[in-house]
């Protein structure tokens, strides 16, 4: 399953965001016109490096497909930031 919403979320000492939600899947329409642009692209890079273009495909939708559910906390001792692929 592709990631479809992100939420993220910033604290500061001295004000509160409320979450925002952000809509991933409206980017599949850019990414659906671009992708063949996108995919001759990753094929010269992958023929320049020496590498299976079937391969290396695979293995970015594996990366794509695994993002729901990644949560990445960021802190300092000022602020903090919450970022959730869902």
């Amino acid at each position: 399953m592709t990631p479809n919403i992100a939420i993220v979320q910033i604290e500061a000492p001295r004000w509160r965001t409320p979450p925002l939600w952000l809509p991933l899947f409206l980017l599949w329409i850019p990414a659906l016109l671009l992708a063949p642009v996108i995919l001759l692209v990753m094929f010269g890079v992958c023929v320049a490096g020496r590498v299976n273009p079937g391969r290396a495909i695979a293995t970015f939708w594996a990366i794509l497909c695994g993002l729901p559910g990644t949560r990445v906390h960021v802190t300092t001792h000022e602020s903090k930031v919450l970022v959730r692929i869902l």
